[in-house]
């Protein structure tokens, strides 16, 4: 049976080339979305049939979570393998220019958000023996002057490994990727990627998300840190 997986934040950016990866080898994907112009946009680009499920929700509301969980449920045969958080942003300053509710905003999305999929998909992936990839950032091994994004980083790849613990007995997988810069939408509240700096794309980081998937039974990739070739920091 074709394997299932479920992404965050999945329309546009890595969560949408990891999604047309995963298409092309075969799964049946499900992508949530806040915007459910961009997750109309990407299905129509995408055009992968019924094999791809798009779910308008926010990743820091329990119930959303909940319900995305349960739609992938109800279309694909009570389905779980792989489900990929990566749902996140950024903000542009630091704490000390940040609104406090944009704070919150972030601070929920970054952390809370893949925390309540971690444990609303957790009975399907120990039944299915899946996956969990977390997308976490360079910023989360390394810390900057007041950036807030780092702590939450530091944050998701603190849960990743505490649900390795969890539930590495139970041969479920989890993994991090921690990339560099990225050319995404990521960086267009922050004025663009850092003029003249080396950029890694979206289907790089794709690529060893699907490698991550992709491991035979019994290996487990926990933590992957990429950057592009001359990015010091």
């Amino acid at each position: 049976m074709e394997p299932v997986t479920l992404i965050t934040g999945g329309s546009t950016g890595i969560g949408a080339a990891t999604a047309r990866a995963l298409l092309k080898q075969g799964h049946r994907v499900a992508v949530t979305g806040r915007g459910a112009d961009k997750l109309a946009a990407f299905a129509a680009s995408a055009g992968a049939g019924e094999r791809l499920l798009t779910i308008t929700g926010d990743t820091s509301q329990a119930q959303d979570v909940a319900s995305a969980v349960g739609r992938v449920m109800d279309a694909w045969g009570r389905r779980l393998d792989n489900v990929i958080a990566n749902a996140g942003f950024s903000l542009p300053g630091n704490l000390e220019s940040h609104d406090p509710e944009d704070m919150r905003a972030m601070v929920l999305t970054n952390i809370l958000g893949p925390a309540l999929l971690v444990r609303e998909t957790l009975p399907h992936l120990r039944e299915s023996k899946g996956r969990i990839v977390i997308i976490g950032s360079v910023a989360g091994v390394r810390n900057t002057p007041g950036n807030l994004y780092s702590v939450t980083k530091w944050a998701a790849h603190a849960l990743a490994e505490n649900t390795r613990l969890l539930v590495g007995k139970d041969g479920v997988g989890v993994t991090v990727v921690a990339p560099g810069v990225v050319d995404t939408p990521f960086w267009d509240e922050r004025g663009g990627t850092p003029e003249a700096a080396p950029v890694m794309t979206a289907e790089q980081i794709a690529d060893t998300i699907v490698f991550a998937v992709n491991q035979p039974a019994g290996v487990d990739i926990n933590h992957i840190t990429m950057r592009p070739t001359g990015q010091l920091g």
